[in-house]
This record gives C-alpha cells, structure tokens and sequence, in this order.
C-alpha cells in the first residue's frame, strides 16, 4: 500500500508538517475549489517536493471521481499518500477546522445583528453579488465537466447536455435537488458508454452570549434531520464546493424550512467570505437551525462520507480509476448535478435580485471575475457589503 512507504524510504516531510500545512491552508486559502487545488499542487509538489507530481494527480483524479468536495478529498488523499489513516484524518480535520470556527463566530454575530439596520444593508450587497460569482462559477463547470459551448463539441457530448438541461428545467420547476434524476442519469450514461460485465451477463441490478446567539438551542429530533440530510449531501453531490449549493437549497429552504430564501443567499455568502473549502457553508446553516451542536453535526454529516470514500478507495485506486464504468457513472451523474446548480442559480437569483441596485451589482461581480484577473471573492463580496451600506444609508 502506498501508506507503507513510510517504513521503506526516506519522507521529505513529517506527519506534523503536512498538518500544519492543511491547517494554513485553511485558514488563508482563499478561491474556492479550484485555486485550493492549485494551491497544493504549487506547494507540496513544485516548491517543497513532499509529493510526486503522479501522487498528486492521483489524489485529484479521486476526488474527482468519489462524492463530496473537491479540495477537502485531495486534502485527505495527501495526507495518506505517506502517513495513512491517521495522515488522512488529521490533514483533513487540520484543513476544515478553521473555517468551521470562523462560520461557527460568523453564525454568532448573525444571529445577534441579523435583524440590525446595517447587517441587514451589508447583506443586500451581498445577496445580490453571491448569485453573479455562483453564476460564473456555473459556467466554468459547464464547460470544463461537459464540454465547450462550440457546435462540434456540443454534438460529441450531446448526451451529457440533455442531462443538464433536465437538470436546469427539474431544479427550476420543483425548486429542490432530486437525487434520482442524478443517480438515474450515472447509470444510464454508464450503461450507455461503458456498460459493467455484470450488467452484460445479468439482467438485475445488485442491492450569556451564548444564550443570545442561540449557542445551545436545538431538540434531538432537529439534529437527526440535520445528520441524514447533510449525510446525503456529502453522499451525493460531486466537484466543487458551489455544486451541493442547489441540494442544499432544496432541502434547507424547500422541504425543511429551515431557512428563509434571505438566510440562505447569506449562508451561502458567509462561504465566500471564508477561507478553505466552501462547503463549510453547512457549518453556518447548522449553527442558524440548532446552534452549536447543529453546526457539529452538519459538518460532521457533510465530511464524513467524503473522508470515507477517500481512505477506502486510495490503496487500489490505481485499479479503480482506469474502469471506464465508473468514469462514464461520474461523468452522467455530473453533469445532471451541474444542470441541477445553473436551475438553483435562476431559483435563488429570481428572488435576490428584487431591483435594479441587486441586478447592477450581480452583474458587477459578474463582469469583475470575467475582467479582472486573479480577482478573488472574497474582495468582490467585501466591495459588495461596501456598496450595500452606501445604499441603504446614503
């Protein structure tokens, strides 16, 4: 096993310097996914060497192929290439710690100020410049997982764009996720492009300030809802942090009510604003839903099947990756949850954008990450807060 080199060769790093990494990395790694991703690539691989370049593109072809976030799977996958489980758990506890603190605080002084003049100002900004960067993150999705917006292209994969489109139209119509459609369209694609030689050779298929921020507040029944919902999200939802976005919607806002539409623009925001993986949005709608132990769990629910799927699939992934099935699966299956995310960009963009100030500085942030190079958004969201307070007060 790849975790067994440790006793065969000399590490360029220790077990506590890769976790002191991941714990930097989450705290100042701003970007999302995609600059995460980078980010590691640079460091460990280009300037410190601590892993090979096949290493690392290992561990992102997992993270790629198994559910759950992004940068957060290829964070555990590094952290096992050489000190195994308990480099996998520590190195991925070390990266979501510090941005599940900081949304838990931001989860605190929101329940304090939410109803506040200047909050509530701060958040019209905002709202409305979530939905452009959640827009634009879309479109990139669209075309590095489906394929470019050119007509040759477009008729190669033309199966995986009706996927996207019943995707779009699903989201739009219902205004919630359906994790069926998603299954539905891996194992068609699978069965299409790459069918398993099982299914050749059968026909069926196998089986104080604490008190005033609501800290403690939550009953037994509302965290169990909590567990299996973000479980399901963490289960089910592939690539990017901003592509659980739309389940999340679904459930929280739509089947639960947990939130109101304004909440849960806010939540989404709130990740924007915070470093590592963008997913930790979940820790900020369960502190909203049951406080403290809501966060807990919803974080604890959302990492823990990725952290699962990560430490069981990386010592044969070598084998796992090359099967073509399970590529065609994927393949299906995102592109049914990209189409699913562009629906929930029209659903919650229907009801931020409710003028003319909204729909201006939407397609600001829009025309910022498209213009300014390297532009990161966290400053587009802090120029959106800026501007939300000039209206409101001004």
């Amino acid at each position: 096993m790849t975790h067994q080199k440790k006793a065969d060769q000399n590490i360029a790093y220790s077990l506590k310097q890769i976790v002191f990494y991941f714990l930097k990395l989450g705290t100042w790694g701003f970007g999302g996914p995609v600059a995460l991703v980078g980010y590691m690539q640079r460091d460990l691989v280009e300037d410190k060497k601590w892993i090979s370049e096949e290493e690392y593109k290992e561990g992102l072809a997992l993270a790629q192929l198994a559910p759950g976030p992004l940068a957060a799977q290829l964070g555990i996958y590094i952290g096992f290439v050489h000190y195994g489980f308990l480099g996998a758990t520590l190195s991925g506890l070390a990266f979501v710690l510090p941005s599940f603190i900081m949304v838990v605080i931001l989860g605190m002084v929101y329940q304090l100020y939410g109803g506040l003049a200047w909050m509530q100002a701060v958040f019209y900004g905002v709202g409305a410049a979530v939905i452009g960067i959640i827009a634009v993150s879309a479109y990139k999705l669209t075309i590095k997982s489906i394929s470019k917006l050119e007509l040759s292209a477009i008729r190669s994969n033309w199966l995986l764009w009706i996927f996207y489109v019943l995707g779009i139209g699903i989201t739009v119509i219902t205004e919630r996720e359906e994790i069926l459609l998603f299954l539905a369209c891996g194992l068609f694609y699978m069965v299409i492009k790459a069918p398993p030689r099982w299914l050749k050779k059968s026909s069926s298929l196998p089986a104080g300030i604490f008190i005033s921020t609501g800290f403690w507040n939550y009953d037994s029944k509302t965290l169990q809802e909590i567990g299996w919902f973000f479980a399901k999200a963490g289960a089910f939802v592939f690539g990017s942090g901003l592509a659980i976005v739309p389940f999340l919607h679904g459930g929280v806002v739509k089947e639960f009510g947990w939130l109101t539409e304004h909440q849960f623009v806010d939540s989404v925001a709130v990740a924007m604003i915070t470093p590592g993986p963008v997913v930790i949005t979940v820790g900020f709608i369960g502190y909203l839903v049951a406080g403290f132990p809501g966060a807990c769990v919803a974080a604890l629910a959302t990492f823990l099947p990725c952290y699962l799927f990560t430490v069981a699939l990386a010592p044969s992934f070598k084998k796992i990756a090359r099967n073509v099935s399970i590529k065609a699966f994927v393949q299906g299956i995102t592109a049914a949850v990209i189409g699913a995310l562009v629906g929930s960009v029209i659903v919650i963009g229907l009801r931020s954008i409710t003028d003319i100030a909204t729909a201006a500085i939407a397609i600001g942030a829009v025309l910022a990450l498209i213009y300014i190079k390297k532009i990161q958004e966290p400053y587009i969201v802090a120029a959106a807060a800026i501007i939300g307070l000039l209206i409101k007060f001004i």
